[in-house]
């Protein structure tokens, strides 16, 4: 069951469209990957989801619907009831994140007190269970901690233990392991899954990096030039991609024993001078004068949704290229 979803969802800066026509459903206990280039709009979602968009930009169009209810357009005041209990954010730099004057535990205590009304002792209580639970070592002792007084990846914890103080439905998490080591984003990531798990939280999950999305979501959204081009369950994108955007992505993946990455041709355009037909079309092997004309994001199979007019033939070409 859709805890979120969002249709048709339009962000616009002054008469510039970034976001066209976004279309995303979040499930309970279920994590969404979305992943593309840098500026392909992937995190402007994110912020709009949140009401956080800077301006001048706006929601221009479109529904952001948290269990029925719109949010697109809610007035501030309403957004800080719901933004930190319905909805959490963790974002990927954790030092900004982070009050660099509060104690740790003050800063998680705040949210309970703010959202669900405990007591300056019982929200205290909770914060250093909280750290236990996300696994920073000697919580109580942690909690009396300043930011700059733990390591990065305690201090991301210290993110997702705010984030979670409050049992969200849903849970935005963008980019949340760039900074880290290999090491510790694995242990991020898990630590994700397992608190998702426990409370039923819908994640959507923000990120460049389509092999570790692939490694903890249910189901990948990919982006390119402010859509979804590809949508569908980790192993229908991963295995049997058949936009040849994501196809392109997995292919500069990198690969042990690999000397040389594949590098995607060209660039993205920019979004005040979008091409006729597929945004990827400039770029696109498979292209053709059918691809200059409007392209939809249509349903291949059950649950796979693709935004290629050209995808059953790609999908018989890569069988014969096999």
């Amino acid at each position: 069951m859709s805890v979120l979803s969002v249709r048709g969802l339009e962000v616009a800066f002054g008469e510039v469209r970034i976001l066209r026509g976004v279309d995303l459903e979040l499930e309970a206990g279920r994590t969404l990957g979305v992943v593309g280039e840098s500026g392909c709009g992937k995190s402007m979602t994110g912020f709009a989801i949140m009401g956080m968009l800077q301006r001048p930009g706006r929601v221009s169009g479109g529904e952001i619907l948290l269990e029925g209810r719109n949010l697109a357009g809610l007035p501030e005041r309403d957004y800080r009831r719901i933004r930190g209990k319905e909805i959490a954010l963790v974002m990927q730099d954790p030092f900004t994140s982070l009050n660099p004057m509060m104690r740790v535990g003050d800063q998680i205590a705040e949210s309970l007190r703010l959202h669900q009304g405990m007591s300056r002792s019982a929200a205290w209580k909770r914060s250093v269970e909280l750290l236990d639970q996300v696994g920073v070592p000697a919580p109580e002792a942690g909690a009396r901690k300043y930011p700059h007084q733990m390591s990065g990846g305690q201090r991301q914890r210290v993110v997702i233990a705010i984030a979670f103080a409050c049992r969200p439905k849903v849970l935005i998490a963008d980019e949340p392991t760039t900074a880290l080591d290999v090491t510790l984003q694995a242990q991020i990531l898990r630590l994700l899954r397992d608190l998702q798990e426990q409370e039923g939280t819908a994640v959507m999950l923000i990120s460049h990096d389509i092999g570790a999305i692939g490694a903890v979501s249910h189901r990948i959204a990919v982006f390119y030039a402010g859509q979804v081009v590809e949508e569908g369950t980790a192993e229908q994108v991963l295995r049997h991609p058949r936009m040849p955007y994501t196809q392109a992505l997995l292919a500069a993946m990198p690969r042990q024993g690999a000397t040389r990455l594949a590098a995607i041709a060209g660039q993205p355009p920019l979004f005040t001078e979008m091409p006729a037909g597929c945004a990827f079309g400039p770029r696109c092997a498979y292209r053709t004068a059918e691809c200059d004309t409007a392209v939809s994001l249509r349903e291949l199979t059950s649950g796979h949704r693709v935004r290629c007019v050209r995808a059953e033939q790609i999908a018989g070409l890569a069988m014969v290229e096999g």
